[in-house]
């Protein structure tokens, strides 16, 4: 079975924090392109495994996964399922309401991601960590304080956003357990392979045509591949093997205020006051968080 070396090549630190810069250019991306919710989750995840796949497929990532147990392959696939569910609720909820509401909801996943890694994981956090998370979820309620609405559609789109945010803290959780076993790229082959199939799926169901659209749209579902799923997902996997799972969550809390930024630079979107104050609380809490909870050696 190939092994990844037992300590780190790079700053855990420093990767989680360009994954979530990449991870960033999901709402932009997604906004941008005029396809369906569930065309734009599958070509995602498609155009991901295509260029993962000879990284996962040459010899000796071919020995590993032949050479995987049952559980480890239903967890993978299981794994699998929740991202395709995280991405196909949380992108729908994008149609119902702001983009705002939706991403602070989604992002509140680490009180699901801490709650599991305690519970099943035994993964114990202290007065610090603690505190920092509570200081960053405190800064996503402010991002979108002045943004929820409840009722009609809106409230649709908010329950989706959450859903979306419980199904990605299980795929994390799951990924916190495999990757200790598994190496990267056969890992996320897996994951983002039967993902993949599942969207599909849904696809097939729903009616929903996978073509055509145009020339932009393929350009968009090509970045949505490379940026905040390979350069985003991809790292947060390569870091759950080094780090807990809820260090990768929290991290994951600095996303608005990296969407906030870039969509004042393509929308000219200029966050309010309440934006900008979150913004900082955010980045507060995730130096108070990480400093307290990231240990590698």
């Amino acid at each position: 079975m190939v092994k990844e070396a037992e300590g780190p090549r790079f700053n855990p630190f420093l990767a989680v924090l360009l994954a979530v810069l990449a991870s960033a250019f999901s709402s932009i991306f997604t906004k941008l392109s005029s396809a369906p919710p569930l065309v734009i989750a599958f070509y995602r995840l498609f155009f991901a495994l295509l260029i993962i796949a000879p990284l996962a497929l040459n010899r000796e990532g071919i020995k590993e996964m032949a050479g995987l147990g049952k559980r480890q392959l239903l967890l993978a696939v299981v794994s699998g399922l929740f991202l395709s569910l995280h991405f196909a609720f949380w992108i729908t909820s994008l149609n119902y309401t702001s983009i705002s509401s939706s991403t602070v909801l989604v992002t509140m996943q680490p009180l699901f991601v801490i709650a599991g890694g305690v519970l099943f994981l035994k993964e114990k956090l202290g007065r610090g960590g603690l505190a920092g998370a509570a200081i960053t979820l405190l800064g996503s309620m402010v991002v979108g304080l002045g943004d929820f609405r409840v009722g009609g559609e809106a409230l649709l789109g908010d329950l989706l956003a959450f859903s979306g945010a419980f199904f990605v803290a299980v795929y994390l959780l799951i990924g916190r357990v495999l990757r200790g076993s598994i190496s990267l790229f056969p890992y996320v082959f897996l994951v983002y392979g039967s993902s993949a199939a599942l969207l599909l799926l849904f696809n097939i169901i729903s009616g929903t045509p996978l073509f055509p659209y145009p020339a932009a749209d393929w350009v968009y579902f090509v970045c949505l591949a490379v940026i905040p799923t390979i350069l985003g997902h991809t790292i947060f996997n390569w870091a759950l093997k080094y780090v807990k799972a809820a260090v990768v969550s929290v991290s994951i809390l600095g996303e608005p205020v990296g969407a906030t930024i870039l969509a004042y630079f393509i929308f000219s979107q200029f966050p309010g006051l309440l934006q900008l104050a979150g913004g900082i609380v955010i980045i507060a809490g995730l130096y108070v968080f990480i400093r307290a909870s990231v240990k590698w050696s």
